[in-house]
């Protein structure tokens, strides 16, 4: 079994001490139940709630009768808060459901709905129940379905998908096993189950599966028991494809062991697998009890590393007390940040009470998940203390697994691996991984989606430098499939950059490991918490929607008091930014909101809830224009600054400039959204702030970031810093309209400087210009961005310069993805996309957002043509016109 350097072995599990006031409020033995995880409300932190299972066993060594049987089946609910430590009885008013084991469960928000399973009277039926925690009154709902649905089953799975999908498979009717898939969304009323019919490899049927969705959409099913009680040992990917059809896909690598009764949940791209039972009931042993499908990768990992065969059995020649702990079946689990807990379950025949906590990542510490820190801090006084009934005393394993919906903690979503045959559509919306030459580097753990990490951290420790390593690309790409439905996310693959439109060159990557320190962060006041408004009104990535009053929350007085604010932080940078590695690079962004929040939403968000406390944000220029939601875009980054000075980082792009932003619809929109006088006020402010903005930055020494280009008259970084802001285009000399405006030649081919189709007096560089560049300023690379580019980037001057653009389908005609660039310690560069979003599902021509966006785009595609994509220019548009702005 061998090991990349780049993926992260399955995690070790230990034993979480937790409290109580009351026996009544300890769950205590519990077995076939679920644990669902719920996000934090106004009076509550993050909480799992365990509903239902047994509390007993009949049979078992000491009853004469063969095998097991459940008893004692509940319908009580149990929160675990996880600052406090503390697990509460609730006791929701309402209608509940009936006492039952072995039903699904899902979180909607701050809502857990149930469904299905078994009784003491028999199979409960197949109406929804939800758990409403939103208020402190707890409440039971009992919803209602109209139609068919999937009626009454158990061992059944389900999970929310893309935060509007419930979706349940598989499970058993008590006639037979089944294989049907249904769903129901949950955004429109009255609610019905439709009952599916996906393309593809459609999955046998089996019950005792797990299914859990990604952050992305992704709903993965793994494992299971089929008809005649064989464990299987597949996972299969089920999404929808633009045209509301749903696909099965086979999931690639080698699992290390069929299974059923066991839990799954995903942190990131990686799917936690823990315990389950083999054929008659034999538990998974070993290695084998603990497992990660990584589906960037498209692998399973133990915690040894890499899986190449399956391993059911356990070598007894050493035992390990924490793969003893996790020999469990029908337990649960569920995820909240980076950590995946497990409660209960069955071994042999013992009901287990412990709760069992790991960490998705070797390179959190305890600082890394904030809301968190007191399940390592000092023993909180209680009256109850749970001390494991069943537990070894020696520091466990175990892994989670729970239809957990939105819920459920990704900043990297990322994904698995489409068949391969689909390999051809799915490179051309694709992007690649990078991985430096003499650094495997430590993205932050919010960024392990793409399986980047140095699966060797915690065997090395050194103190190296952090600028060691060369800029190099790695040869693998990670393939989004084009065709999968934004939010609800598409397969992953990885391909060789060979199969990429605009990518054929590779380079060699090397591998060193280090071990580094957790990322400084400050914060910065400003007047009155103006910039804490905005970032709360504003800063929600997973739940964002454009406003339906157009009207901005801010006025000109609130404008002009964030401009100021942000206008002394940049005063008093240098025009050159000096930044340290890791660093999360964006392109241009146009006002298309919606994209920033997807890419936070994907990828991680400046938060200390997101992934603030390990990496740096660099935003390249162009905030404004062509979008309709320039203002939200710019007043956000600003607040960010503010709140984050010396981790948040922009730079100026060439439509930062009035003369520019006047005609592309910046100024129109602060007009439209606040009223003329007060539109033309804030317009004329942000622009004043625009001019202080700096102009470039060095990551490590070693990469230069900047808008535009070298052009004809920048060869030394020196010339930049010297440029004094604040500075206008007007009154700017050649260097800032090269530094803001030039582009790349047409392709490598093409040397020296030629004209730039943009515009008289405006040149485009060829790859000599980059080398030489480089060369003279001791420089492995520039990150740019101010073109389109399909693939959301793309590589020049045999790989010395990228061009990044982070606005998706840009102008509403280009249909390009839109990427960022993550820049590791190691000066590892791993690529990142997000595609276009699809039209609404239910009747895009009458959404009523839909119809604004493409008016919007529309008049002003008219008034100002968009600038073609770069590498595909569009011949019948005038090429000295504004098109090419």
């Amino acid at each position: 079994m061998g090991s990349k350097p780049w993926l992260n072995p399955a995690p070790t599990y230990r034993n979480l001490e937790t409290y109580w006031d009351t026996d009544e409020d300890a769950p205590g033995p519990r077995v076939a139940h679920t644990l669902t995880a719920v996000a934090a409300t106004k009076s509550h932190g993050p909480r799992l709630v365990l509903f239902g299972g047994a509390t007993a066993i009949e049979g078992g060594a000491a009853s004469s009768a063969p095998g097991i049987r459940l008893a004692g089946v509940t319908n009580s609910v149990h929160s675990y808060d996880v600052l406090t430590r503390k697990w509460t009885r609730m006791k929701p008013v309402g209608d509940p459901p009936s006492p039952r084991a072995a039903h699904a469960a899902a979180a909607v928000g701050t809502m857990v709905v149930f469904q299905g399973g078994i009784g003491p009277a028999g199979h409960s039926t197949d109406d929804l129940f939800v758990l409403d925690l939103t208020n402190d009154k707890l409440k039971w709902h009992r919803v209602l379905v109209r139609g068919q649905g999937p009626g009454p089953r158990y061992g059944h799975a389900m999970d929310l998908v893309a935060q509007r999908y419930l979706v349940t498979v598989s499970g058993n009717d008590g006639k037979r096993v089944l294989s049907d898939a249904w769903v129901l969304d949950t955004a429109q009323k009255p609610y019905v189950w439709c009952r599916l019919n996906p393309e593809g490899d459609r999955p046998p049927a089996r019950m005792y599966a797990t299914a859990s969705a990604r952050s992305d959409g992704m709903f993965l099913l793994c494992g299971g028991r089929d008809s005649s009680g064989a464990p299987l040992a597949d996972a299969y990917g089920l999404l929808m494809h633009r045209n509301g059809q749903w696909e099965w896909t086979l999931a690639p690598g080698v699992s290390p062991s069929p299974r059923y009764e066991h839990a799954a949940v995903f942190v990131g791209a990686r799917l936690h697998v823990t315990g389950g039972a083999l054929r008659g009931g034999r538990a998974v042993e070993g290695e084998a009890a603990i497992a990660v499908l990584d589906t960037a990768a498209g692998v399973w990992l133990d915690r040894n590393g890499l899986v190449t065969s399956s391993r059911p059995s356990k070598d007894h020649s050493q035992y390990d007390p924490a793969l003893e702990l996790m020999r469990r079946c029908r337990h649960a689990a569920a995820a909240i940040g980076v950590r995946i807990y497990v409660y209960g379950g069955l071994r042999g025949d013992m009901l287990l009470d412990d709760l069992l906590v790991a960490e998705n990542s070797l390179f959190h510490s305890d600082s890394d998940s904030p809301m968190l820190t007191s399940e390592r801090g000092s023993p909180i006084t209680s009256p109850k203390l749970n001390v494991s009934r069943v537990a070894s005393a020696t520091a466990p394993t175990s892994d989670g697994a729970l239809d957990i919906s939105s819920g459920g903690s990704s900043m990297d979503k990322n994904s698995m691996e489409k068949l391969r045959e689909a390999s051809a559509a799915e490179a051309e919306a694709a992007n690649a991984v990078w991985q430096a030459v003499q650094s495997a580097s430590s993205v932050p753990p919010e960024e392990t989606s793409v399986s980047d990490e140095n699966s060797q951290a915690t065997e090395t420790a050194s103190d190296g430098s952090d600028t060691e390593g060369d800029v190099r690309l790695h040869p693998r790409a990670v393939v989004v499939a084009k065709e999968a439905v934004g939010n609800i996310g598409g397969m992953v693959r990885q391909l060789s950059l060979d199969q990429f439109e605009n990518e054929s060159r590779r380079m060699v990557p090397v591998n060193n490991e280090l071990a580094y320190s957790t990322k400084r962060f400050t914060r910065q006041k400003s007047p009155q918490g103006l910039h804490k408004k905005i970032i709360s009104t504003l800063l929600r990535p997973r739940n964002w929607k454009a406003p339906a009053n157009r009207r901005f929350f801010l006025d000109s007085y609130e404008v002009g008091e964030l401009c100021y604010a942000a206008e002394q932080i940049f005063m008093h940078e240098p025009t050159v930014l000096q930044l340290k590695a890791p660093v999360k690079v964006f392109g241009d962004l146009h006002g298309q909101f919606g994209d920033l929040m997807r890419l936070f939403d994907e990828y991680g968000f400046p938060s200390t809830a997101g992934d603030i406390t390990y990496i740096d944000y660099l935003f390249l220029g162009d905030y404004v224009d062509r979008g309709q939601h320039s203002l939200e875009t710019i007043t956000l980054l600003l607040a960010l600054k503010i709140e984050y000075p010396e981790n948040v980082h922009l730079i100026r792009g060439n439509h930062e400039a009035a003369d520019i932003n006047a005609l592309f619809g910046f100024r129109l929109e602060c007009i439209e959204r606040m009223g003329e006088n007060d539109g033309i006020w804030a317009w004329t402010r942000f622009n004043q702030l625009f001019n202080t903005l700096p102009l470039a930055a060095l990551i490590e020494k070693k990469i230069i970031c900047m808008h535009g280009g070298i052009g004809r008259s920048i060869h030394s970084v020196e010339q930049i810093e010297k440029l004094e802001r604040p500075i206008t285009m007007d009154a700017g000399s050649i260097i800032l309209m090269d530094l803001l405006w030039s582009d790349p030649t047409e392709n490598d081919s093409v040397e020296g400087l030629r004209p730039n189709a943009r515009g008289p007096g405006l040149v485009t560089f060829g790859p000599d210009r980059v080398t030489d560049f480089c060369k003279k300023n001791k420089l492995q690379l520039i990150i740019r961005a101010h073109e389109c580019v399909m693939d959301g980037f793309e590589r020049f001057a045999q790989g010395q310069l990228i061009t990044l653009f982070s606005a998706t389908n840009y102008c509403g005609t280009a249909n390009n993805a839109g990427a960022i660039l993550v820049v590791g310690r190691g000066l590892v560069i791993v690529p990142k996309l997000i595609h276009p979003l699809p039209p609404p599902l239910q009747s895009p021509e009458t959404s009523p957002e839909r119809v604004i966006e493409d008016t919007w785009m529309q008049e002003l595609n008219i008034q100002r043509p968009p600038t073609p994509t770069r590498g595909r220019p569009q011949p019948d548009l005038d090429r000295s016109s504004l098109a090419y702005i």
